[in-house]
């Protein structure tokens, strides 16, 4: 049952206590009202616990704030909210996503991912079409999804605050593709569990890339707040040429720093016996973290994104289905997800606030039992991309 303000509530404790279950959380619909953010309708969780998060139901269901008694966690970047129908997909050289870039968790894909490419659209036998153009990390984070509930259900002496939704990325002459999400936490709880499934509801072989851009942001992001992750190999860095120039490596945050230029990072994960891959930012001076744990088989690649800039101060985790080389090169390697008429993927992760030194402690040594990341700030990277395998129909 529910454990609330240091009491363990059954269903009837809390409605002896409340004329609502709200005054101890829940789910409810909003919509935002003013400049940029204006129609955006949005749905706030609240669990009892002091987690509150919002979710976004036209920019995809991607989750937008996240606090922890009172602590921001999720990043807000300087776009900030961005209405969807304002947002150009095709304007500067690809790169317009940045304008429509806040917020904790921002999904990239669902058919391209990484930077703008243009590619081959033989796949669509569409005479007309020859090639597509991508921007930045897709389209699916700006279009609006479409909700199919909301609420509190309890199960047994267990309550579940939950929301489910479609979003839809089609044309006539391409790709047809359907994102069912779904997240939950519980009443009491501090772990947020994300289920998404993507679909090919067409009939025509179609590319799949997918990831999550996951943003943690002050005051969790500091100076001295450590990154851990089960690293085997550091894999890539978009700044080898100039590693050690910013004096940023890839396991310690300093603090916002004027002209830094982004760092990015591919490493390689050991997974536990379970198939998971749990990773972490924690600030051991506010004894607070967040836990980010996804499969292997779903998402196999792990990015770092670092954006130390002064006023855009940020640290990105980003699971992904493939390496950080691109679309085309997913395609030349034969690591191209193609979804067959009808064939879905599932991912499953969860993000769970680690409050406290006991806690940090704990996910510490989960992740550390796994494998142990390297020392070494600026280890030198491999470039042992690996080969994704199971990539075919299943």
């Amino acid at each position: 049952m529910p454990r609330l303000f240091e009491e363990d509530l059954s269903p009837l404790d809390i409605a002896r206590r409340a004329g609502s279950p709200s005054a101890f959380g829940g789910v409810r619909l909003m919509q935002l009202g003013d400049g940029l953010e204006r129609g955006i309708r949005l749905l706030e969780f609240r669990t009892g616990t002091g987690l509150r998060f919002t979710v976004l139901v036209d920019r995809a269901m991607d989750i937008c704030e996240v606090d922890y008694k009172g602590c921001s966690i999720g990043w807000h970047g300087p776009s900030g909210v961005r209405h969807p129908g304002l947002h150009d997909h095709d304007s500067e050289g690809g790169f317009s996503w940045g304008r429509s870039f806040s917020g904790f968790l921002v999904t990239c894909g669902l058919d391209h991912i990484l930077g703008p490419e243009e590619v081959p659209a033989d796949n669509y036998n569409y005479p007309g079409i020859r090639t597509n153009r991508h921007g930045l990390h897709g389209r699916i984070s700006t279009i609006p999804a479409r909700l199919c509930g909301y609420g509190e259900r309890w199960e047994g002496q267990r309550c579940i605050l939950w929301a489910e939704a479609q979003v839809r990325q089609a044309t006539t002459f391409g790709e047809q593709l359907t994102l069912h999400r779904r997240i939950e936490v519980d009443l009491g709880g501090n772990e947020i569990r994300l289920t998404d499934r993507v679909v090919n509801t067409g009939f025509l072989p179609t590319p799949h890339m997918f990831f999550y851009h996951v943003n943690i942001g002050a005051p969790l992001l500091a100076e001295g707040a450590r990154y851990l992750a089960p690293i085997t190999d550091v894999v890539w860095s978009a700044h080898e040429a100039r590693y050690r120039a910013q004096n940023v490596g890839y396991q310690t945050a300093p603090g916002p720093m004027d002209g830094f230029a982004e760092q990015v990072w591919q490493h390689e994960t050991a997974a536990d016996t379970a198939g998971e891959v749990p990773v972490a930012l924690v600030n051991d001076r506010l004894a607070l973290g967040l836990e980010v744990t996804t499969r292997k088989d779903q998402l196999p690649c792990l990015y770092e994104w670092q954006h130390f800039q002064a006023g855009a101060y940020a640290f990105g985790i980003e699971p992904s289905t493939h390496h950080v080389l691109g679309d085309l090169a997913a395609r030349e390697r034969g690591e191209m997800i193609w979804l067959q008429g009808q064939e879905d993927r599932r991912y499953d992760t969860t993000f769970a606030i680690l409050d406290g030194a006991a806690a940090i402690a704990a996910s510490e040594a989960r992740i550390r039992a796994i494998a142990r990341q390297p020392q070494d700030d600026y280890p030198a990277p491999s470039g042992r991309f690996r080969p994704l395998t199971g990539r075919g129909p299943k």
